[in-house]
C-alpha cells in the first residue's frame, strides 16, 4: 500500500459522508416505491443534472479515455463525443414527452404505447434484460476499474477490493433510494471533478512532462493531438468520426446516450417536477459531460505516453499487478500513483472511488426499479405492498451487486466491454426515435430489433472468431477477401445497422399495427403531434372524437431540431475552446468562442419560442 495517514483520513471523511447522507435520506425512502424509485418525483433540474453527469463520471471513464487516446489521439474520442447529438435531441424534443408519461420506469412506457401480450412480453422481457443483465454487465465494467485502481493505488486484491466497496455502495443506496443517490451525486461529483484537475496539474508540472508545452511537443504526444482524424488517412476518418457523427448517435443504444431517452436519463427525467425542470436538467447534463468534462483525462493520456510509452513498460513498472489487467487503460491509475503526493492522493482516489460508486448506485437503482415495478408487480404480485415492493427492491439491489462482482473478476479491460455494449445495440436506436411520432410501431418492431441486433452482432463476432484471418499490418482477410482492421470494423457497424434496420422495417410493415383506442390514450396523454400520427388524428375526428384541443396541435419537433443543432455547435465550440487554450492556440480558440456565442444565442432565441408553445 502507498497511502500515507493522511491519504487514508481523506478517504475514511469521504466513506463517513456518503453513508451519512445515506442514512438521513433512508427516512422518506423506505415510505413508497416513488420516493424509492423516483425521490417523489419532485426534484430540481439541477440536482438531476449532476446527478445525470456524475453517474456517466463512472471509475472506468478516465481509463476508457486514456485507452482511446493512447490507442488514437485525442480524436478518437468521436467514439463518445457524437453521442452530444443524441443527447441534445433527447434534451429539446423527448425530455418534455418523457416528463408527461408520469410513469415510474421507461419500461412502463411500453403499455401505454403498445396493446396486448406483446405489449407486456416486452416490458416484463425487458425488465430482465436490461434491469438485470446489462445492468450487470455495466456495473461489471465500472467494477474492472475499481479493481486495476484498488490493485494499483491500495494494493488490494480484486476480491477484497470489490467485496469493500460493495458494501459501502449498497448500504447507502439500499437505505436511502433514489434520493439518497442524488445527494451523495452532487457530492461525489464536486470530488471526482476537482480530483480530475488536480490529477492533470501534477502530472503536466511533474518533471518527466515538463509541462504543457513540452507535452505538446514531446514525439510522442505531437502526432496525437488533432481534435479530428485527417481526410487523409480516410480509413481512421471514417471508423472513429464519419461512422460515429453520420451514423452511430442515432442507430445505436448506448446507456446515458439513448436514442430518445431511456434508462438513468430518463428516471431523472421522470422524477423532475415539471416538463422545464426535465429538460433543464438534461441540458446541464450535456454541457457538463462533454463540455467541461473530457480535458483532465485526455490530458493525462497523452502525459501517459511519454511515461509508460507501451503495455509492456506499464507490466515492468507494475510487476506486482497481475498481467491480465495492464492494458491501455491501466495507464491511468498508474500516472497517478506515479505522480501524486500524500494527501493529494488521497483525495484523487477518493474521487475515484466516487466515481464507482455513483455509477454503481445508479445502475444498482435503475436496474431493481425495472425488477420490481416491471416485473414483480406486474407479473408476480400485483397486489404488492408499497413495503414489500421497497423490500423485494432492497433485494434486488444486493443481488445486482454480487453478479456483477463475480462478472468483474473474467474482463480484462474497459474498451473491449465499451465495444461489447455498443454493439449489441446497434440498428435499434431509430425505433426509440419513432416510436414516439410514428404511430405504425409496434411491439414486434422492438422486440425484432433487439433479436436482430443481438443475432448479427453474434454472427460478426463468430465470423471474427472463427472465420476471420489475422494478417500481418493490422489486415485481415474474411472470405477470401483482404480488408484492414478498421474497415472491417465499420464493414461489422454498418452491416449490423442495416440489417438491424430492415429487419425490423420489415416485421413493422407485415405485423398488425397497436389498437386504435391504445394509440389514441396515447396521443392525448404525450401530445406528441406530427405527421407520423395524421392517421390516427383523422381518424379519430371522423369519429368526432377529439383527441387533443386545437391549442396542441402546433407541432414544436422542428424547432427542438433546430435546439439541438444549435446546442450541439455550441459545446462542440466549448469542448474545442478549451482544447486550443490548452495547446495554446489562442486564435483558434477566439474562433471557436465566437462561433458559440453565435450559436448559444441561437439556441436562446429557439429554445424561447419552443417554450411559448
Amino acid at each position: 500500500m502507498i497511502l500515507e495517514a493522511i491519504d487514508w483520513t481523506v478517504v475514511a471523511i469521504f466513506f463517513i459522508t456518503l453513508l451519512s447522507i445515506g442514512y438521513i435520506s433512508s427516512r422518506q425512502a423506505g415510505k413508497s416505491t416513488t420516493n424509492f424509485f423516483l425521490s417523489g418525483g419532485n426534484m430540481p433540474w439541477w440536482l438531476l443534472g449532476v446527478s445525470m453527469v456524475a453517474t456517466t463520471f463512472s471509475a472506468d471513464t478516465p481509463n476508457l479515455v486514456t485507452d482511446m487516446v493512447r490507442t488514437g489521439g485525442v480524436a478518437s474520442n468521436w467514439l463518445w463525443w457524437a453521442f452530444l447529438l443524441t443527447g441534445m435531441l433527447t434534451v429539446f424534443v423527448y425530455a418534455k414527452l418523457w416528463n408527461r408519461s408520469r410513469v415510474m420506469t421507461d419500461n412502463e412506457f411500453y403499455e401505454i404505447r403498445y396493446s396486448g401480450k406483446m405489449a407486456a412480453f416486452l416490458r416484463g422481457f425487458r425488465a430482465i434484460y436490461l434491469g438485470f443483465f446489462f445492468n450487470v454487465m455495466v456495473i461489471a465494467t465500472v467494477s474492472l476499474a475499481f479493481i486495476k485502481i484498488a490493485g494499483i493505488m491500495l494494493g488490494l486484491q480484486p476480491a477484497t477490493a470489490l467485496i469493500i466497496a460493495s458494501v459501502i455502495v449498497l448500504s447507502y443506496s439500499t437505505l436511502g433510494g433514489l434520493k439518497s443517490i442524488l445527494w451523495t451525486d452532487l457530492f461525489q461529483f464536486s470530488f471526482m471533478m476537482f480530483g480530475a484537475v488536480i490529477a492533470a496539474v501534477y502530472v503536466t508540472r511533474s518533471p518527466e512532462v515538463g509541462g504543457l508545452s513540452a507535452l505538446f511537443n514531446h514525439p510522442n504526444v505531437v502526432d496525437q493531438l488533432n481534435f479530428l482524424p485527417s481526410i487523409s488517412q480516410p480509413e481512421i476518418f471514417l471508423s472513429i468520426f464519419l461512422i460515429p457523427i453520420a451514423v452511430q448517435w442515432w442507430a445505436a443504444w448506448y446507456p446515458g446516450a439513448e436514442p430518445g431517452g431511456g434508462g438513468y436519463v430518463a428516471q431523472r427525467m421522470l422524477s423532475a417536477k415539471n416538463e422545464d425542470n426535465a429538460v433543464g436538467a438534461t441540458l446541464l447534463f450535456q454541457f457538463f459531460h462533454y463540455a467541461l468534462r473530457p480535458w483532465p483525462w485526455i490530458i493525462v493520456g497523452l502525459a501517459s505516453l511519454i511515461v509508460f510509452p507501451d503495455i509492456q513498460s506499464m507490466v515492468d513498472k507494475f510487476p506486482d499487478v497481475a498481467t491480465q489487467y495492464i492494458q491501455h487503460d491501466f495507464a491511468y491509475p498508474a500516472m497517478l500513483r506515479e505522480f501524486l503526493p500524500p494527501g493529494l492522493l488521497g483525495l484523487v482516489v477518493a474521487s475515484i472511488i466516487a466515481a464507482f460508486m455513483s455509477t454503481t448506485a445508479s445502475h444498482l437503482n435503475w436496474g431493481s426499479s425495472y425488477l420490481v415495478n416491471d416485473f414483480y408487480v406486474r407479473f408476480y404480485n400485483p397486489k404488492a405492498t408499497e413495503r414489500q415492493k421497497v423490500r423485494f427492491g432492497r433485494f434486488s439491489t444486493i443481488a445486482l451487486m454480487i453478479c456483477a462482482v463475480l462478472l468483474a473478476l473474467v474482463l480484462q479491460n474497459a474498451l473491449q466491454a465499451f465495444y461489447y455494449i455498443l454493439m449489441i445495440g446497434m440498428g435499434t436506436g431509430l425505433i426509440y426515435i419513432l416510436r414516439w411520432f410514428w404511430w405504425r410501431i409496434n411491439p414486434y418492431s422492438e422486440i425484432a430489433g433487439m433479436a436482430a441486433a443481438l443475432t448479427f452482432s453474434l454472427l460478426f463476432i463468430i465470423v471474427e472468431n472463427f472465420v476471420m484471418i489475422r494478417l500481418e499490418n493490422d489486415m485481415v482477410q474474411v472470405f477470401g477477401m483482404t480488408f484492414s482492421l478498421t474497415y472491417w470494423n465499420v464493414i461489422r457497424l454498418l452491416g449490423v445497422v442495416f440489417l438491424t434496420t430492415a429487419s425490423w422495417l420489415i416485421v413493422t410493415l407485415l405485423t398488425k399495427p397497436v389498437d386504435e383506442e391504445t394509440l389514441r390514450n396515447f396521443y392525448r396523454k404525450i401530445r406528441p403531434g406530427g405527421p407520423g400520427w395524421k392517421r390516427v388524428v383523422e381518424k379519430a375526428r371522423k369519429e368526432n372524437v377529439e383527441l387533443v384541443k386545437e391549442t396542441d396541435l402546433e407541432w414544436d419537433v422542428p424547432t427542438g431540431i433546430i435546439c439541438m443543432i444549435t446546442g450541439s455547435i455550441t459545446i462542440y465550440s466549448i469542448l474545442f475552446t478549451i482544447g486550443n487554450l490548452l495547446y495554446g492556440d489562442f486564435g483558434q480558440a477566439a474562433i471557436l468562442t465566437g462561433i458559440g456565442a453565435f450559436t448559444g444565442y441561437l439556441l436562446y432565441r429557439s429554445w424561447n419560442k419552443l417554450k411559448m408553445k
